[in-house]
């Protein structure tokens, strides 16, 4: 497994830990993590602390062309937010470790020269499995999904 991805996953089961939704990242420039984080929605009571925000955050300003040069991991495909986020800063590669359970837009990010690359890894797919079959109200509410129009 790449050592990346690995210390993503770490993040995603530190937040799992602590009460939250298991999705971590980690934001690396060359060889080296600048960023790391999780899920923290829960845990701060934070409509925006998703994963890859919780990382850009703890990566700290940044120079635009450390960004250009990094390649964002993520244990779960980005969602709009998050998405937007690399699309702001230019991080011009994102590594998903799956996107089963959830996809985000990953063919906007494409077109917009974002290059995806899906591992599709057992660990990051058994952690959401598990996490959505417990939490399936946790998992709707971090996705947006609105219970009501669920049942409907």
């Amino acid at each position: 497994m790449d050592k990346f991805l690995r210390q993503a996953i770490d993040e995603a089961q530190a937040g799992l830990r602590d009460g939250g939704i298991p999705i971590g990242s980690v934001l690396v420039v060359g060889d080296r993590i600048v960023g790391r984080g999780h899920n923290q929605r829960v845990q701060k009571g934070s409509p925006v602390l998703h994963a890859e925000m919780d990382c850009l955050e703890n990566a700290g300003r940044l120079p635009v062309s450390e960004y250009r040069k990094a390649v964002l991991y993520s244990t779960l495909s980005p969602c709009d937010m998050c998405s937007g986020a690399i699309l702001l800063y230019g991080i011009p590669k994102v590594v998903i470790g799956e996107n089963r359970s959830f996809q985000g837009p990953e063919d906007y990010l494409r077109s917009r020269g974002v290059k995806i690359e899906v591992v599709d890894d057992n660990v990051c797919r058994k952690l959401m499995h598990d996490f959505i079959e417990a939490s399936s109200s946790l998992w709707n509410e971090d996705v947006g999904e609105d219970e009501a129009t669920l049942k409907s």
